[in-house]
């Protein structure tokens, strides 16, 4: 029933995106047609053929030239004496595009994709209290747990490189194939009958989440580059639609897993790729592939010499910024292994069940998007990489001091707490508190990364690029869940939160590989 309730909402907010995207068609094709426009003078002058043939009103090929340089770029086909004409009038356009908002040719796809990420993240938000719930009601230890949790982040790494490179050549085939295998995926994992079956089904999510948010990063970043001085704070907006659609899954998660069983919450997430994989078909394509022969051939030149730059190898041995954007997302992805495999299970124990996991979850998300909007406003006004230092450095701390505030009434007494009788005592208050105050700080941290990404991306793969921290996050996933579990067991008795500690400073190193960059180096 509550699926059925999911699945509703997202038909709703599909049919509201539909009024959104109608002129996006007809925008593709006015491009189509203005490119083919623009192109015939640099191929007569340098050919000095008449093979192209266009009888257009002058004042018209103006205006579509005008549009054309505004949503392309395409200075090179022009002569000088045009560029320069042009060029005046789109840095006006652009400063006012950049003074009033997000540009209306932006907006339009931007808004879509954030409204997928927002039905898609309801779903995740759903299944976020069941995950380390699903592994012990299946006998698995805290150790063991760590391989349903971290089996999909070792199917992202495989396929983290292809899947950039194929998201650099078309953004919505990879976001919608990917998408499609995670509806697939989470369905078998719901009706997975032993481990192994568990196993191949969360690879299976694995493979959809690498090529869906490969995807998503590209177009994210395409959408972006037009509006250089918004980019974190649209990259706030998206995190925050995030954030809001798992502060609201998160405690319908917990009332699903307590009424219907933790299988049932997977269901919710295969509703709601469902229903992004159908919002994805209507957003445009920000790759360009209508290209003429001439143009096709100068662009396969830029794409393979664009794929050597962004070689991996290449970026860690000539750029300390992606160095340390790789060491700082490493320790931002044994944070988040630490919300999915210790967080749940501590907040099971001390708010009381799968419900309290799921309230305090949803809080986190809520409080959050107070973060994203603080995170990108930083990355604007002081830069990306500051930003990103300071807000992981205080995330890191709010999770290496769990320990401490879940021994504090043992040391100094619960009388001192007038609201034990309504939390559960300081030390679940406590808890909670650093568990929101860390996910304010990642929140923050979020848009200032990914604007730090783009800001260095290679042009032409640009998802390529953006692959290489989040390929040594997914690596890192794969062996932190364990790496928690492991410490939980051993030292959880003696010291609660103990594998907290652990990432939070995990977090703290990685957050300060970012103060060994310069700023304006590279």
């Amino acid at each position: 029933m509550v699926c059925s309730h999911f699945i509703l909402i997202f038909c709703l907010a599909a049919l509201s995106a539909v009024q959104t995207t109608d002129g996006f068609s007809t925008v593709q094709r006015r491009t189509q047609h203005t490119t083919s426009l623009q192109l015939w003078p640099a191929v007569k002058e340098e050919t000095n053929t008449d093979s192209v043939e266009q009888a257009v009103d002058e004042n018209n090929q103006s205006t579509l030239l005008k549009k054309l340089f505004d949503t392309t770029g395409s200075s090179s086909l022009r002569s000088t004496s045009q560029t320069d004409a042009l060029g005046q009038k789109t840095t006006t356009d652009t400063e006012e595009s950049d003074e009033s908002g997000i540009p209306p040719e932006v907006l339009k796809p931007f808004s879509l994709l954030i409204l997928s990420q927002f039905i898609l993240f309801l779903g995740v938000g759903a299944v976020i209290p069941a995950i380390p719930l699903y592994g012990q009601s299946i006998g698995l230890s805290s150790a063991s747990n760590g391989i349903v949790i971290s089996t999909p982040a070792v199917a992202l790494l495989l396929v983290s490189r292809f899947a950039g490179v194929f998201a650099d050549k078309g953004r919505k085939a990879a976001m919608m194939s990917g998408m499609f295998i995670i509806a697939i995926a989470d369905a078998g994992t719901a009706f997975s009958n032993n481990l192994a079956t568990l196993v191949v089904a969360r690879l299976g999510l694995g493979l959809g989440r690498g090529l869906a948010e490969a995807g998503e990063r590209g177009m994210l970043t395409d959408l972006a580059n037009q509006t250089p001085k918004l980019r974190g704070r649209a990259l706030a907006i998206q995190q925050a639609s995030v954030g809001i659609g798992i502060a609201i899954g998160a405690p319908a998660g917990g009332y699903i897993v307590e009424e219907y069983g933790v299988r049932s919450s997977f269901l919710c997430v295969s509703a709601a790729a469902i229903a992004a994989l159908g919002l994805y078909a209507l957003l445009p394509e920000t790759v360009g592939n209508s290209l003429t022969s001439v143009e096709a051939s100068t662009t396969k030149v830029k794409e393979k010499s664009s794929e050597n730059e962004a070689d991996w190898m290449e970026l860690l041995k000539t750029s300390q910024t992606w160095r340390s954007l790789t060491i700082c997302q490493a320790g931002v992805s044994v944070g988040y292994a630490c919300k999915i495999a210790i967080i749940p299970i501590l907040a099971s124990t001390y708010l009381g069940g799968a419900t309290g996991a799921g309230f305090l979850l949803s809080a986190a998300g809520l409080s959050g998007l107070g973060g994203a909007v603080i995170g990108g406003t930083l990355s604007d006004q002081i830069g990306s990489r500051k930003a990103a230092a300071l807000s992981g450095t205080i995330s890191g701390i709010a999770l290496a001091s769990i320990p401490v505030g879940l021994s504090l009434q043992d040391r100094i007494g619960s009388d001192s707490f007038s609201f034990e009788t309504v939390v559960g005592g300081p030390d679940a208050t406590i808890f909670a508190g650093l568990v929101i105050l860390w996910s304010v700080a990642v929140s923050a941290q979020g848009p200032a990364l990914t604007s730090l990404g783009q800001l260095n991306a290679k042009k032409g793969a640009e998802a390529t690029s953006l692959g290489l921290p989040r390929a040594a996050g997914d690596a890192t996933y794969i062996a932190a869940p364990l790496i928690l579990g492991a410490v939980s067991d051993r030292l959880g008795d003696i010291i609660p939160g103990a594998a907290c500690a652990v990432a939070g400073f995990a977090i703290i190193i990685g957050s300060a590989a970012l103060f060994t960059v310069e700023d304006g180096k590279e």
